[in-house]
Parts: structure tokens; sequence; C-alpha cells
């Protein structure tokens, strides 16, 4: 039975009602809502391989003991449950001017499971997006640049700094998108084309970067730095571009 109870799920809904009761259980009237979000909401779910992300409402009671879900993440985090990101509606109302780009995608793929779904109402002032994505994309490029040097262009230093800092950049496009009044489609390479489009940014690149990032390509060392030096070259023309947005 153990062994049943503590595998890792082939579809994240089949674990929903017990995940609820456990926490439930915990809470009781102090919990406001559960909602699943991110890759196992949909299609981009890979049992084993992909977390499952729950945001967990509080009261402002309830959050102030976090130690009661102790047990509950040991438990969960057998069966690839991430640590939930616990919150309070007055932390979320509060927030929405500092990080609209997290509110804004967790919106594009959720499941409301349990309680009050307080991510449907929410809406975006588009410079607070802009000062967001500006403010990220700055940041980034910094680290690019320090991680490029950390490098020394050792090839395996490089592939995982694209790894890492493509996945965040997504998220960043996404608000671009939005700030162009433009759809944003589901697929990455959907996406990236679109944002090239619309900043005239270097596709050709980008799906590189991503080949890279997926494995489809092996670049040899002088081949990898001269995509990582045009990665650099292409987010400091992204800075550019949104920092004109403010005028």
């Amino acid at each position: 039975m153990g062994g049943v109870m503590s595998r890792i799920p082939k579809d994240p809904k089949e674990i929903l009602d017990e995940f609820v009761q456990d926490y439930k259980g915990v809470y009781g009237d102090e919990l406001i809502s559960i909602i699943l979000y991110g890759s196992a909401t949909g299609r981009g779910y890979i049992p084993g391989k992909s977390d499952i992300n729950f945001m967990i409402v509080l009261t402002e009671k309830g959050i102030m003991d976090p130690e009661r879900s102790f047990s509950l993440l040991k438990k969960w985090r057998k069966r690839n449950v991430a640590t939930p990101l616990f919150l309070t509606e007055e932390y979320v109302e509060s927030s929405m001017d500092v990080y609209p780009i997290e509110y804004l995608n967790f919106q594009r793929r959720y499941i409301p499971v349990y309680g009050r779904d307080i991510l449907k109402g929410l809406s975006f002032k588009k410079e607070f997006l802009r000062l967001q994505a500006e403010r990220e994309i700055k940041g980034k490029l910094l680290l690019l640049r320090e991680a490029y040097l950390g490098s020394a262009g050792k090839k395996p230093v490089l592939v995982d700094i694209i790894n890492q800092s493509l996945h965040a950049f997504m998220a960043i496009f996404n608000a671009l998108l939005i700030l162009k009044d433009m759809p944003i489609a589901e697929d990455k390479r959907s996406i990236i084309t679109d944002i090239c489009n619309a900043f005239s940014m270097d596709n050709d690149l980008f799906m590189k970067l991503l080949d890279v990032r997926e494995g489809k390509i092996k670049p040899d060392v002088k081949e990898i730095n001269g995509i990582f030096k045009g990665y650099i070259n292409e987010i400091q023309k992204l800075a550019k571009i949104v920092d004109k947005f403010g005028g």
C-alpha cells in the first residue's frame, strides 16, 4: 500500500482530492483556496520529471503557523509536489504592482482546486508590467554577463546557463507580448518567434538557444561561445527597447 500511496502520479488530477483533504485537515476554516498552476495543469506535464505546483491561500491567522505543514510537505514531496506557495489574499492584493509578471503567468495556466478562485478577477496595469519587465531584463542582463565571465568560456557551464536563463526569460516574454497587445501562444518556439518579430530580435539565434536547451544540437566550444555572446547582445538590445516604452 505504501508504494502505491507514494507513487508519482501520471496525471496530477488523481492526487487532488487527497491533497485537499490533507490541507483541510491541517488548516480547517483557515484554508481559503488551493490552486494548481504551471505545467501540471496540462500538456506540459511529464510524470517523474515535472514538479506539481500548488498555491495555498490562507487567512492571516493561518499563515502565522507554517510549521503545521511540515509533515505534509515531506509526504507530498515523494510524489513530486513542490513546496507550495503559501499566500494570503491581502498579500496578493498588495503585491499586484510589484509582481505582475508572476501573477500574469499564474493566470495563464491554473486550475482552482478548492475554495475561492483568487486569480480570476486580477487585472494588471501596463505600467507596472513594463516596469517589472524592464527591471527583470536589466537584472538578468547583468547576470548573463557575470555568468559568461565566470564560465571562462567552458561549454558545459554555458549550456547550463542557457538552460536556466531561457526558462526565466519565457515569463518576461509573455509579459512583453501583453504590453504589445499580442496573444500568447502555447508553445515556446511560437512565443519566441512572436517576441523576435515584435522587438526586432534575432529569431535564428533564439531558435539555436532552444535547440541547445533541448539537446537538439551539440555545438563545439567556439560555436557555443558565439551563440552566448549573441544572446547577451540581443538581451541588451531588448533592455534598451523596453526602457523606451516608459518614455
